[in-house]
């Protein structure tokens, strides 16, 4: 990995290199994108079935589109059962992490009458993505369906490619099953985004649309976000560390490549205050990327969006690791502890030796769905938030009406809204 002395320019440069990244710059699919959701939306399951043919070369109708019990049963007998296990397992951390979520409704009396609140309720319906193929991750299945269902949501449904079989991916299946998913649907791309947004004649209408995807999937919860609400536009994974002369180099080499398998656009980077450190973490990537299966994935993302940076202080450390706003965050120090408080944007934090970022992934209970290309500055891990809605209720005595009426009427008359301030005076003539 390259080795780069931490300064404005090196971050400046940083900084328009991972934007490069970003979903939203790749214009030249828009228009694909636009007309998939377009003909879906007019034509409903013909338009999904005739995509699924043309992008997954397997012809699909009314009567096969949904995953029946018996192919869930089969998927469970294909899989090894201790692997259902580890599932399970990693289903109770998720879910206990995210009761912890769980926000109630409240109600305040006050003396002269008036009631306010907040009411607290569940989506309708929850539409989960899930990509199929090489990319078929039942991790992600558990993150996306544990917190709707931990939300309340009533109706959970997923949208996943089949193969060419016909069939989806078996440990897809069982994740779903073990979440708690009510119907499974075989559909990929923009078109499944498409069919969960706007509904057809064998897919429902959904409220909100979670889930990872490629650049087709990203760009079209993009062009349906308004009409439903979306997770995020999700870019490619991100790790950053930051390490001091403490942290041991092959476990923070493994770690960055950790991140580096996924994609060739995945980022990892290193920020050390140690010389030392750097080098020995290059020398460390190099040997680990020989052995592992994805290495030309490995390479290529390590050439494109990989960097080790030695930093002057942990000052300037954790000033960049803040403009950064990675997704994944390692701080591997002497007193991680103390530098993660200076923290303020990122999408997970992982602290000390034995917390490596694939925790994360599969098994801790924190969500892994996280804020990419900077987003964590302002958005945050998927959780049982994204899954309810809050309702102000208003309550007020004539009493307390009294009291503020003629505030209410000189506000609404400073704006020209003289029909509101009447809807206020006619209660007092």
């Amino acid at each position: 990995m390259r080795i780069i002395r931490l300064d404005q320019n090196t971050k400046a440069d940083l900084q328009e290199n991972l934007l490069k990244r970003n979903p939203t710059n790749y214009t030249e699919y828009e228009q694909t994108v636009a007309d998939i959701v377009s003909d879906v939306r007019k034509n409903g399951d013909h338009a999904v079935f005739a995509y699924t043919e043309k992008f997954d070369h397997i012809k699909l109708d009314a009567s096969t589109v949904r995953v029946t019990k018996e192919e869930i049963r089969a998927a469970y007998e294909s899989l090894d059962p201790e692997f259902i296990a580890v599932m399970k397992r990693a289903c109770a951390n998720i879910r206990e992490f995210h009761e912890k979520q769980v926000r109630q409704s409240w109600i305040e009396t006050k003396p002269d009458g008036s009631i306010l609140g907040q009411r607290v309720t569940p989506v309708g319906i929850s539409g989960v993505y899930v990509p199929g193929g090489k990319a078929a991750y039942p991790s992600s299945v558990l993150m996306n369906i544990i917190p709707a269902k931990v939300a309340g949501v009533e109706r959970i449904i997923m949208c996943t490619p089949p193969g060419r079989d016909g069939r989806v991916n078996a440990g897809t299946l069982a994740a779903a099953d073990i979440a708690g998913v009510d119907e499974v649907y075989k559909a990929g791309g923009a078109q499944a985004i498409a069919a969960m947004a706007f509904g057809t004649e064998s897919i429902p209408q959904v409220d909100k649309i979670t889930g990872p995807g490629n650049i087709f999937v990203a760009l079209a919860k993009k062009a349906v976000f308004g009409y439903v609400s979306i997770d995020s536009i999700a870019g490619p994974s991100e790790i950053l560390v930051l390490a001091d002369e403490t942290a041991n180099a092959r476990h923070v080499a493994a770690d960055l490549l950790s991140q580096a398998e996924h994609d060739e656009m995945a980022s990892a980077i290193l920020i050390t205050t140690s010389k030392k450190l750097a080098e020995e973490v290059s020398a460390e990537v190099d040997a680990f990327t020989e052995t592992l299966e994805r290495k030309d994935i490995i390479v290529k993302s390590l050439e494109n969006y990989g960097y080790i940076f030695v930093a002057d202080s942990e000052d300037d450390m954790v000033e960049a690791a803040n403009d950064i706003a990675s997704e994944h965050m390692e701080i591997i120090t002497a007193d991680p502890w103390s530098l993660m408080t200076r923290i303020k944007n990122a999408g997970a934090i992982f602290l000390g030796p034995w917390s490596s970022e694939p925790l994360g992934d599969y098994f801790a209970g924190p969500n892994h769905i996280l804020p990419t290309n900077r987003t964590a500055r302002f958005f945050s891990p998927l959780s049982v938030d994204d899954f309810v809605k809050k309702s102000s209720i208003i309550c007020y005595s004539g009493e307390a009406l009294a009291r503020d009426h003629a505030d209410i009427e000189r506000f609404a008359t400073e704006e020209g809204l003289t029909a509101h301030a009447n809807s206020i005076r006619v209660r007092f003539e």
